[in-house]
């Protein structure tokens, strides 16, 4: 798979790439590199003649010399900002002139290179990467509506804005070509994140194989990659199809991908710059068309710099990067999680536990969850087990990793942060937060329905509103007493949601006293 394929293939016409330098044969050999990886290439020999480009001609990437005479790079770039010109600028500049190419990039490049160039490889990927991100925003933005702040994308669950964040890039990249690098703790749903991009791609029709790199021997890994053929070592009685053969079509996912040993690393990068793989034991090459995801947790920057995972592999590896967040860094999501499981896991074990207590759910709240959501899932089916309620409660849950210190850890840094606060402040802070906390809670729990929750406060229905008005609460269910508590259990979404906190708080000292 050429670079320059992968980066046409989802918008069906190449990407328009201008070259700015004052140097002629610079320019000639970007225009050649970039040609032959079919993206259609424009020049210009000074910083006036590539502002009149962009003007007139769509652009999708300007490489531009940051030293020219006259009009700059960084003068360019300033122009490209004052006239709002839609085009990505990577800026090009000598080893001498880095920090001043960082300073471009605060001003709105999207990254530099420096000259000499390391390898064609590098201007080349630099350039795709620029490619996708412009296409990426561009197909997010015209997304965005249909997305609706949607709560779930495939498996995946959290309302959280660093999980919207996620499930914007996973869907602006699934329609493409391109592979794609999951970066996540174990637990954060890294195959989840894979299957629901497969299945939102033009090949959901096709197989999805996965695969975790490091559960398959290292003297087995080519042949489970790439097959085998009869005799090829021994035991091999029988010509045997790899996994890429396998997923022809379709998406291969292989997870833990930083487990893979040297020379299989080899044979991948063939297949990805290629679209040709060769079984072990033949000298047949064979062609696939295969959509590579992977997924590690571990930092492939140090691999490459340890010599334990090729640079050039990580390029063709990582052309999309997609970042889990911790479990621990969107504890809002924790409740809408916590519901989901007991519901998944309480109807297939014909419990009727529907509920999760305000101690249980601030507790679930309060861990660390080195574990991520998958120790989530397993602390809700452990509860489901030793419930003998229709409640869960605090007792129910197992004992948090780590022992006790892992419940305490998130409270203790909360209590240093406050004690760091005026004393009236800190007050209104930690209040502020029990409130929000208590009555997204108490909405979730009754399907948002306000009547039922407020009975359940022991306030009145126009006490409960204004309560949830200085909250910055909000429930979704506008219909109020009109919906039962049974919504709950026919959607993961959130009923209710804590809104930003204004720098002004607009309510009375009536309505503070409430509670």
């Amino acid at each position: 798979m050429k670079a320059g394929a992968e980066v046409n293939g989802d918008q069906g016409f190449p990407p328009r790439i201008l070259v700015v330098d004052d140097d002629p044969e610079m320019r000639r050999t970007l225009a050649r590199l970039l040609s032959s990886q079919g993206m259609n290439v424009l020049t210009a020999m000074s910083g006036g003649e590539g502002v009149d480009i962009l003007k007139r001609e769509p652009i999708d990437v300007a490489l531009v010399d940051l030293q020219m005479p006259g009009v700059t790079g960084m003068d360019l770039l300033k122009e490209i900002k004052k006239q709002t010109i839609d085009a990505h600028v990577i800026i090009m500049t000598a080893h001498g002139d880095v920090d001043v190419a960082v300073q471009a990039m605060h001003a709105g490049a999207y990254h530099f290179l420096t000259k000499p160039f390391r390898s064609s490889d590098e201007v080349g990927l630099t350039v795709q990467k620029a490619v996708e991100h412009r296409r990426l925003r561009d197909r997010n933005m015209a997304l965005e509506r249909r997305l609706q702040r949607t709560e779930k994308f495939g498996e995946l669950i959290g309302s959280s804005q660093k999980m919207h964040d996620v499930y914007e890039r996973a869907t602006g990249v699934a329609a493409t070509s391109s592979t794609v690098l999951i970066i996540g703790e174990s637990g954060t749903g890294k195959e989840l994140t894979a299957r629901a991009i497969h299945a939102r791609s033009s090949r959901a029709n096709s197989r999805f194989v996965a695969v975790n790199c490091s559960a398959i021997p290292e003297s087995l890994i080519e042949s489970e990659l790439f097959g085998h053929v009869r005799g090829a070592f021994t035991g091999a009685t029988s010509t045997r199809h790899g996994l890429f053969e396998n997923a022809d079509g379709g998406t291969l996912f292989l997870d833990e991908i930083g487990d893979l040993p040297p020379l299989a690393q080899v044979k991948v990068l063939r297949a990805l710059q290629e679209g040709e793989i060769r079984r072990v034991g033949s000298d047949e090459t064979r062609t696939v068309d295969v959509r590579v995801i992977t997924a590690t947790n571990v930092d492939l920057h140090d691999q490459i710099a340890n010599g334990k995972f090729r640079q050039d592999l990580f390029y063709r590896l990582s052309v999309v990067e997609v970042s889990l967040p911790a479990l621990r860094d969107r504890i809002e999501d924790i409740p809408l999680l916590a519901y989901h499981f007991l519901q998944k896991h309480a109807d297939v074990a014909g419990s009727d536990v529907r509920r999760i207590s305000p101690e249980a759910l601030a507790d679930l709240q309060s861990r660390s969850w080195p574990g991520n959501v998958r120790e989530l899932e397993n602390a809700i089916q452990h509860a489901i087990v030793f419930c003998r309620g229709p409640t869960i409660t605090r007792p129910d849950l197992p004992q948090a990793v780590g022992g006790s210190s892992a419940v305490t850890n998130r409270p203790a840094l909360l209590s240093s942060a406050l004690a760091d606060l005026p004393y009236r402040v800190a007050k209104e802070r930690s209040l502020e937060a029990f409130e929000q906390s208590y009555f997204t809670t108490l909405l979730n729990r009754t399907g948002g329905n306000v009547s039922e929750a407020a009975r359940q406060a022991g306030l009145d229905r126009s006490n409960f509103r204004r309560a949830l008005r200085r909250a910055k609460v909000r429930s979704s269910n506008q219909g109020g007493a009109g919906e039962s508590p049974a919504a709950l259990q026919s959607s993961p979404r959130p009923i209710a949601r804590a809104t930003a906190r204004p720098a002004e708080d607009e309510d009375t000292g009536n309505d503070r006293a409430i509670g």
